[in-house]
Parts: C-alpha cells; sequence; structure tokens
C-alpha cells in the first residue's frame, strides 16, 4: 500500500510491455543515409541528443521494425554499459536502435512509460542488472534478464503527478545544460577569433578599433604579423607546444590501491568522464598524492579510447590511467583548457588511425600540438571574458547535479508510494 493507502502493483517490466526487441546491425554514418542509429555510446548519464547521434542505411521494413517512439526504452545489453538505459522523451526523428540495445516498449494502459523509466534509473535496477549480469570479458544480460526487473505501479494518476515532479526536475537540468551548451559554443567561437583567426589584430591593422574590445584591450595588441615556423602570427606573440603551457598528468592503475577501512575515493575512469558522475564507479584506496585526486573544476583528457576533454564537476575521486589531469601554474585554466579542446579532434584522427583495437594518442603529439601564446598583458585582459563563461558553466553543472541529487533521492519514495505529491512538492521548492 502506498502512504495515501493507494493500492501499489507490482510487476515484471516485460509483463507491462508490448515490445521487447533486440536492435539492429548496421554500420553508423556521419552522412545523411537514412534514420538515425542510436547506440550504446550515445546514451550519456541516462540522456542522447539526436544531433549527436549518426546514421544507417535501413529499408523501409527495417525501419518500421526498429522504429523507435515516444516513451520507449532502450537498455545497454553489453559490457561495463550493461543496465545503462534512456528513454525517448519528446517525439523522435526517424531513428531505429542498434543491435546491443533492447528496447522496451510499456503498455500504457497499464503504466506509465515515463513512471516506469524512471524506475529503471533507480539504485534498485542497478543492483538488479548487477545481480543478473554475467560473463567474464565481455559481460552483458539478455531481454530475460532485464525484463525480470519488478516494476511497481501505483494507481495510474499516481503515477502521472509523480512523473510530473520528477520531470520538473529533469527540464531544469536540461535547461542549464542546454545553457552550458551555448556558453561552451560562444567560448570556442571567441577563442577561435583572438587566437586561431587573429580577427582583433587584423582590425586592427586596417586602422579599425576591433569590435567588443575596450581600448585598453586594444592598445595592447599589435598591428602587424610576424613570420613563424606555423606562418605570420601576430606581432610579438609565440609558438608553444601544448605540453608546455599546461602539464598532462597520467592517472594511476588504481587497483594498486585498494580501499581500506579508512576510506575510500570513486575511481574516475573514462566511463565516468563520459556520463559526468562517479555512480557505479569503482573504488581505490586514499593513500594516493594528492595530485591524483580529483576535484570540482579540474580539467579532465582522456587520451585513450573515447578520447574526450571535460571540466569535471561529478565530485571528489581518483584519477585512474589513460586520463590526464590538466593544470598549469603559469596559464589560466581557460586557456590551456580551450587549446586542449581545439585540438581535440585532430587527435581523435590520430586515435583512430591506430591499428588496435583501442586508439590513443602519445605524449609525442601533445609536443607537436601548437598553441600560440599573447603576452601576458593580454591573457590578462582577457581573463575577466574568458573565466566568466568557464565559472558560470561550472556553477551551472553544479547547480544541475544538486536537482539530479534532489531528484534522485525522491525517486525511489515516488516510486514506492512512500511520498506524498505536496511533501515533494514542498522539497523541490527548497531546492
Amino acid at each position: 500500500m502506498g502512504i495515501d493507502g493507494s493500492a501499489i502493483s507490482a510487476k515484471a517490466l516485460s509483463d507491462i510491455c508490448t515490445n521487447v526487441d533486440y536492435g539492429y546491425t548496421a554500420s553508423a554514418s556521419a552522412e545523411r543515409v537514412g534514420p538515425r542509429f542510436l547506440r550504446i555510446t550515445d546514451i550519456q548519464g541516462g540522456r542522447f541528443d539526436w544531433l549527436k547521434v549518426p546514421f544507417c542505411e535501413a529499408n523501409e521494413k527495417e525501419f518500421q521494425k526498429y522504429r523507435l517512439a515516444l516513451g520507449d526504452i532502450v537498455i545497454a545489453r553489453t559490457g561495463n554499459s550493461t543496465g545503462e538505459n534512456a528513454q525517448v522523451w519528446n517525439e523522435p526523428p526517424e531513428a531505429v536502435f542498434a543491435s546491443y540495445l533492447i528496447r522496451f516498449r510499456v503498455d500504457a494502459a497499464q503504466a506509465n512509460p515515463f513512471f516506469v523509466g524512471y524506475q529503471l534509473r533507480s539504485d534498485r535496477f542497478r543492483e538488479h542488472v548487477s545481480a543478473v549480469r554475467s560473463g567474464s570479458a565481455q559481460p552483458g544480460a539478455n531481454a530475460r534478464q532485464l525484463g525480470n526487473f519488478v516494476v511497481h505501479l501505483p494507481p495510474l494518476h499516481a503515477q502521472e503527478t509523480a512523473v510530473a515532479v520528477l520531470r520538473s526536475l529533469d527540464d531544469r537540468i536540461a535547461l542549464l545544460r542546454e545553457t552550458n551548451a551555448t556558453l561552451e559554443a560562444i567560448a570556442q567561437s571567441l577563442f577561435k577569433s583572438w587566437f586561431v583567426d587573429f580577427d582583433a589584430v587584423r582590425t586592427k591593422q586596417q586602422g579599425l578599433a576591433p569590435a567588443g574590445v575596450d581600448e585598453a584591450t586594444a592598445a595592447l595588441l599589435p598591428d602587424g604579423f610576424d613570420d613563424s615556423a606555423i606562418g605570420s602570427i601576430p606581432a610579438g606573440w609565440k609558438v608553444a607546444a601544448l605540453d608546455k603551457i599546461a602539464t598532462f598528468l597520467n592517472g594511476l592503475a588504481l587497483q594498486k590501491f585498494p580501499p581500506s577501512d579508512d576510506g575510500w575515493l570513486p575511481v574516475i575512469k573514462i566511463a565516468q568522464l563520459r556520463k559526468g558522475d562517479t555512480v557505479g564507479a569503482d573504488r581505490a584506496g586514499t593513500n594516493i598524492k594528492s595530485d591524483y585526486v580529483v576535484k570540482n573544476g579540474d580539467v579532465l583528457f582522456s587520451w585513450s579510447g573515447s578520447l574526450e576533454v571535460e571540466v569535471w564537476c561529478g565530485g571528489v575521486g581518483a584519477l585512474n590511467q589513460h586520463l590526464f589531469k590538466v593544470t598549469s601554474k603559469e596559464y589560466p585554466k581557460w586557456f590551456y583548457y580551450l587549446w586542449t579542446l581545439y585540438h581535440l579532434e585532430t587527435f581523435r584522427q590520430i586515435a583512430a588511425s591506430k591499428a588496435t583495437t583501442m586508439g590513443h594518442i602519445q605524449r609525442v603529439h601533445l609536443t607537436e600540438a601548437t598553441v600560440l601564446v599573447p603576452p601576458a598583458a593580454v591573457i590578462a585582459a582577457l581573463d575577466p571574458l574568458f573565466a566568466s563563461l568557464l565559472d558560470r558553466k561550472i556553477e551551472n553543472e553544479l547547480q544541475a547535479r544538486t536537482l539530479a541529487s534532489l531528484r534522485d533521492t525522491l525517486l525511489p519514495r515516488l516510486t514506492s508510494g512512500q511520498l506524498r505529491l505536496h511533501q515533494a512538492e514542498a522539497t523541490q521548492a527548497e531546492s
């Protein structure tokens, strides 16, 4: 019984679905050759961005069989991602799902699909996956095992009100992250304008006042260019290697530092970097040097497998091998972060060309990646602009994580009927 006396039933996930399907085997393409092709790697922290999902070829029969619809839940069935899942929250574009995903389509007459989807984001579901996952080299779970998860079902009206509360939190989180995507795009565009295209210097060379630049900053800029090993650069600026403006500290083989009674730290691996949190992470001892402790605001760069550069906001953790923690004693964070991010696509191309199962870059590639360094006075003049963009991005992400923590706290109580709606709304209003 729920807290208000309403009856709560318990059913296996597969028993309340009209469809339980394995996905489509195809090759992903960046070109628009057919429908979007949702893969395990496109699921990040329970969500996906359709604009980043590739395409695949599919005839009409295949498309109709594997077509994703509003409310569909897809669950990863293999590897360390087993159990990772996401739901189609808004009307999707034409899209199908890959073979390493299983689609569960909930019967709306029996349950609110989104109420069910929230239960698959709970600790209870993660515990279920851990119990049924099998295999050593490549662990996984099949549709029967995942479909045996027991879903709690209060009356439909209670499901709908619970979804309304949880969805409102998710909407606020999504807005913060959309804002961050905009901030990131602005920062990269401005950075390219200043340090790659030299727009302000070129404008001054023409005898004009650079747009958006105050007189004091404009006075610091040269009005001409010098020749260098990489071509013409603003006079007085210098060419440097990426690894000369920042320190790239590689992580530890943390299995050598097991947790102890004195405490532990979650291990930040590539998977944690990609999804942005340490939920379900391995644990390491606290007896590591402080340099290898990761904190909110640290710049992390995965140099193997899936190459990513992120400002970490997922809480304190331990830096695993295959990740660099990027720092500098001389230059501000935005400067080395945006330069590393600028070279990321080149690094990805280098990694992709490696004839190995897990592409990577080497330290020599950091040395070969050139950067332009203006005089310290120019960097100082630009610091308020770029630092404010990065600081706001970090602030937004931390706020999003606070809301996500509140959502995850409310989740089991709302989905089990232990919390009345007005209590949840009061808790939400305090956030």
